[in-house]
């Protein structure tokens, strides 16, 4: 499924991008001014640092303490790896295990810890999404007519009024809901606020990347760029192909037909490289080196 999914979307990438040379591309990016470099490169630090803020909500909320560098170091890792392979709660689920079952976590905790995580994350982009559906409805129409206006506006006012009822039923403090043995707690006041900071920042951060390497020339503003991010960073995610890899590009140009594709590709290389490529490299020297740490502990242990 996900080598079709990737084969659909090349060949539908393929019809779009066909007139577009690899000088054009290259054209583009040594457009991007050094300033932009810089602004993209700390949108990703933003992102990243938010990251580390899913795992720490996480372990508030079931009350285990754990050092802060190790929490960044280990959600770094964790995303850095799910982001390039795909199948993020497999390849995340595996590295976490590793990581927190060091610092006595049991499987359980660690089940419900990337399952906040996840929540943080989908509670994030359904705010941002609502947000974005009321300040600008007209964004629809740049993936296909048929959807009305108001109809997109009233989507986001839905959505935002979900998000209300979930926050207003934190102050609530409803009771534990108990299923068999899973025992559902629900989060508290200091949780909920705190995904809704954690949350969007990290997907602003990340579409900032891409909002800094486009050009001002038919730049709809970042409100638009952010939409459209989260349009295609969903479909990434749904898809599972191994860094969104298509799909990212595919939905991208198809939500900013106004600009240069030249401009838009280059836009997606530098986030590519920004939030993918690079945090990838850094995080598999990050496991072969607490892969080595855990093994000469392990051979002290048995050596006593």
């Amino acid at each position: 499924v996900v080598g079709a999914t990737i084969a659909v979307c090349a060949w539908l990438l393929y019809k779009e991008l066909r007139g577009l040379s690899l000088d054009d591309v290259w054209e583009s990016l040594s457009a991007i001014s050094l300033v932009h470099w810089i602004l993209a490169g700390l949108s990703t630090l933003v992102a990243y640092a938010a990251l580390a803020g899913y795992d720490r909500i996480a372990l508030m909320h079931l009350g285990r303490r754990v050092d802060l560098w190790f929490i960044t170091v280990t959600s770094f890792t964790t995303y850095a790896l799910s982001h390039n392979v795909g199948a993020s709660v497999i390849s995340g689920g595996v590295v976490r295990y590793r990581a927190y079952s060091s610092k006595g976590l049991s499987g359980r905790e660690i089940g419900a810890l990337i399952a906040i995580c996840s929540f943080t994350f989908v509670l994030g982009t359904l705010l941002l999404a609502g947000m974005v559906l009321v300040l600008k409805p007209h964004i629809t129409e740049r993936f296909g007519e048929g959807f009305p206006i108001h109809a997109s506006s009233a989507t986001g006012y839905v959505i935002l009024s979900l998000i209300a009822l979930y926050v207003a039923a934190s102050f609530l403090r409803l009771r534990p809901l108990n299923i068999r043995s899973i025992r559902l707690v629900y989060p508290s006041p200091r949780v909920v606020l705190s995904q809704l900071v954690v949350g969007p920042l990290e997907l602003i951060g990340a579409a900032g990347i891409i909002y800094f390497a486009l050009p001002e020339a038919g730049n709809p503003g970042f409100v638009v760029v952010l939409g459209i991010f989260l349009a295609s960073f969903s479909a990434a995610l749904i898809s599972h192909a191994p860094g969104g890899l298509g799909v990212l590009e595919l939905v991208f140009v198809m939500g900013l037909p106004d600009m240069d594709q030249a401009d838009v590709i280059a836009a997606l290389l530098v986030f590519r490289l920004f939030y993918l490529l690079i945090p990838f490299a850094i995080a598999l020297a990050v496991i072969f080196v607490f892969e080595r740490t855990q093994f000469r502990a392990g051979r002290e242990t048995e050596e006593c």
